[in-house]
């Protein structure tokens, strides 16, 4: 059954757990989702979930896509990429290839971060595609993001423009922001790039459209995004310190209303929220009781440091208790899973940490299997087997 340990005790809770509920941003955004990404905290959903048209914001997945590519040896950065008549035909945000180019795959891959080139992704997609078409790629796209849990992303195209059906969620665009970051910090420097003049042709179009970039906040990506249907959006992320924020908006008026939402965004996660370490690995939490064993119970300690993000104003207590499926049936392996560690914000969402056992436990002999079974026949019996001896 499951079994809720006490609470947190002491020291250990006067700490840590203290906090009191921020004031929730409010945005003019249709859609927005903010992650902290140090901690895994979700500082702000709204209408998250609902797959939207996501504009340039989608070329992230064929970035993404890309990358694979290049790491696992599919594609070159060097190597040279015919541009089609079908990729020439973009209009929107390009690089302005044409059919006599043969393109660099480093050079495309700027042309999609800095410049937005619709034409470059296309380039991309044909290359990469099973039958050579952007349609063909842009199945695959939809297939890689569901293999990656972005369930509410469907892609049509490699760029985004407008297509029925094209469509994603504020929370996928955060998951694969968050992927490009950790899975690529090799490529991942170049979203932070504000000029990009490719081969000098179009000098209307070689600065990056990030408003936050340059600001000095720690912004350093990733993709903007803006059509009719879509209104202006931004996937970004900033850096300051230890940590990382990543945020999605999406729907909003305006390119300045952007701007002036993201800034805020920004400013508002890291200057209302920080981040305390509450437990280091290998300091015990709780205990759990062992059946069978050699010892009654065993230790539980979570196997990594925790930290928790929490309102930088604090006057209420987090909830905290452990739970586990219990008792635990010996042998008990050390460092073996038991456990977990639940703590609850106020007005954030709840952290559920994995907590192992602190050492291992044996099988019990005979003579502990011999108490265990006499402990259970005085519990039937309506017996405290704690006081049967006892002067």
């Amino acid at each position: 059954m499951i079994r809720p340990l006490i609470r947190l005790a002491g020291g250990l809770l006067a700490l840590l757990l203290m906090a009191q509920a921020v004031t929730a941003f409010e945005t003019k955004a249709r859609a927005a989702f903010v992650l902290d990404q140090t901690t895994g905290t979700v500082l702000l959903s709204k209408n998250a979930d609902d797959p939207l048209p996501p504009a340039s914001m989608s070329k992230l997945m064929t970035l993404y896509m890309a990358f694979e590519a290049v790491r696992d040896g599919r594609l070159t950065m060097q190597e040279k990429l015919p541009v089609s008549e079908h990729a020439m035909s973009y209009g929107g945000s390009t690089m302005f290839l044409d059919t006599t180019d043969r393109v660099t795959v480093e050079d495309l891959l700027r042309g999609i971060v800095v410049l937005s080139g619709n034409d470059a992704c296309a380039v991309i997609a044909e290359a990469l595609s099973p039958d050579g078409t952007e349609a063909g790629f842009a199945r695959m796209m939809t297939r890689r993001a569901h293999q990656m849990g972005m369930t509410n992303s469907t892609f049509m195209n490699s760029n985004g423009w407008p297509a029925a059906g094209h469509l994603m969620s504020m929370r996928d665009l955060a998951l694969l922001t968050n992927r490009i970051i950790t899975d690529f910090p090799e490529f991942y420097p170049m979203f932070a790039e504000q000029e990009f003049a490719f081969d000098g042709r179009a000098p209307q179009n070689n600065r990056n459209r990030n408003p936050l970039l340059g600001l000095g906040i720690g912004a350093d990506g990733l993709k903007t995004g803006h059509t009719e249907e879509a209104g202006y959006g931004l996937a970004g992320s900033a850096r300051q310190g230890d940590r990382r924020v990543i945020f999605v908006i999406s729907g909003l008026e305006s390119a300045s209303e952007r701007a002036d939402v993201s800034e805020k965004i920004v400013s508002w996660a890291f200057r209302q929220f920080s981040e305390h370490r509450v437990l280091r690995s290998g300091e015990r939490v709780a205990q759990a009781e062992v059946w069978m064993g050699a010892v009654p119970r065993v230790g539980l300690v979570p196997a990594e440091d925790v930290s928790l993000l929490l309102p930088v104003l604090s006057s209420k207590q987090v909830e905290a208790e452990v739970v586990y499926n219990g008792p635990v049936s010996a042998p008990v392996e050390g460092g073996q899973e038991i456990a977990e560690l639940v703590l609850k914000p106020v007005d954030l969402p709840e952290m559920r940490i994995p907590l192992v056992a602190e050492t291992g436990v044996a099988k019990g002999g005979f003579t502990a299997r011999l108490k265990v079974a006499a402990t259970v026949l005085m519990k039937k019996m309506g017996l405290n087997p704690d006081a049967v001896g006892a002067s």
